[in-house]
């Protein structure tokens, strides 16, 4: 086991970088944070959390190798992953003056199946998050690894996930923490939602600019 902690060291910096980045995953959670109960925004972080496990399961299985050398694969993937933001981001930019208070939710309160689906499908189809595990999974893990160590990697990164977005929940569901948002809460939502509309974008454009193959982009794949 001790043969492998280099290795794990490596997962645990390149997770931590990738996952306190800026991104959908955490325009969803700052918006869930400010605009739905602590408990909400704690299950859509247990989903964004759960959602990384799908990205673990299909490296393992061989599927993100499929991926990885199909342009038509991971453009579908991209394509569906854009229109979800996209509809994420409409949600949000229209948000209106006072819908966002400091005890209460904007708008009806969302079930805890919502909030999780919410928190779960931002995760699985953000293309980046195949990107990131296809190019984990391909350069910095072995394949020698055992595959119950790369399955434990992948548990680890789920629950670290889950751990950090409900982190995040937490500090932006404090009450002090809301009111400061309250007066221009509906400005923020919109602010998220004119994000996720550019990261929707930029998704779709890049699926007409990119033509060479995914491996062509990941380091050491050409192996």
């Amino acid at each position: 086991m001790i043969q492998y902690w280099p290795e794990f060291l490596t997962i645990v910096v390149a997770h931590l970088l990738a996952v306190v980045s800026p991104g959908p995953d955490f325009a969803v959670m700052l918006r869930q944070a400010l605009c739905q109960t602590r408990r909400n925004a704690l299950l859509s972080a247990a989903g964004v959390g759960a959602g990384i496990l799908v990205h673990v399961t299909y490296s393992l299985l061989g599927i993100g190798w499929l991926i990885q050398q199909s342009i038509v694969l991971f453009t579908a993937l991209k394509i569906v992953g854009a229109l979800y933001l996209g509809w994420i981001a409409i949600q949000c930019l229209r948000a209106r003056a006072g819908s966002i208070h400091v005890e209460t939710t904007s708008g009806p309160e969302q079930s805890a199946l919502a909030a999780f689906r919410l928190g779960f499908l931002t995760n699985a189809l953000n293309p980046k998050a195949t990107l990131f595990f296809v190019a984990l999974f391909s350069v910095v893990i072995s394949p020698g690894t055992p595959l119950m160590i790369q399955a434990g990697y992948g548990v680890y990164m789920a629950i670290a996930t889950g751990i950090w977005f409900s982190l995040v929940a937490v500090f932006f569901t404090l009450p002090r923490v809301r009111q400061a948002f309250g007066r221009f809460g509906h400005w923020l939502d919109r602010l998220m939602g004119s994000l996720l509309l550019l990261l929707a974008a930029e998704l779709l454009f890049s699926t007409v600019t990119e033509s060479e193959p995914l491996s062509a982009t990941i380091p050491g794949t050409d192996r």
